[in-house]
């Protein structure tokens, strides 16, 4: 049996995490919050991050692309369209109605800005995936290190055998 260090906080973080999963995972919206038939009130996205770019795909089954629009701005990214109902047959009744319908919109704020001009969209089996590259401004840059101590260290190289005298007469000078 493995000794364990004694940590009170991670079983606090924990219920925490349980708390806040159970509450989202059972909250139940009213139908007069949905707007009206019900429409999807959540648009699942999945947004992964590379060097580059972020990747977002989104589950949109039974959506045209005609009616899904795409706006960014900054770091920020809306999904918003329409589910349009079926129409209702006359000679047909519901014995069970699930499926949602209506308008939906989805806005999230992404940690780094995004060039919306270079943005790619597809719509393939009802997932759009969008391919935003990051800003160049917001990628990384590196920056190479100059100025007197590069000099300095250059110079202590050269010539060891002769500077022994150029130092002492440096640091005489320096003292006087």
């Amino acid at each position: 049996m493995a000794i364990q260090r004694f940590e009170p906080f991670r079983e606090v973080v924990s219920l925490r995490d349980a708390v806040n999963t159970l509450l989202q995972d059972s909250f139940v919206r009213p139908m007069g919050l949905l707007g009206e038939g019900g429409a999807a009130a959540m648009l699942p996205l999945d947004i992964t991050e590379n060097e580059n770019e972020f990747i977002v795909r989104a589950s949109l089954p039974g959506v045209r692309p005609e009616d899904v629009q795409i706006t960014a701005h900054g770091d920020t990214l809306t999904i918003r369209g329409e589910i349009k109902e079926d129409q209702e047959k006359k000679d047909e009744q519901y014995h069970l109605r699930e499926r949602r319908f209506g308008l939906f919109q989805r806005t999230v704020t992404l940690p780094t800005t995004i060039s919306a001009d270079k943005a790619q969209a597809q719509f393939d089996n009802g997932v759009l995936t969008l391919i935003l590259p990051k800003a160049e401004e917001s990628k990384p840059k590196q920056i190479r290190i100059g100025g007197k101590s590069q000099t300095q260290v250059q110079g202590k190289g050269e010539g060891q055998g002769q500077g022994q005298g150029q130092a002492q007469a440096a640091t005489a000078a320096r003292s006087s």
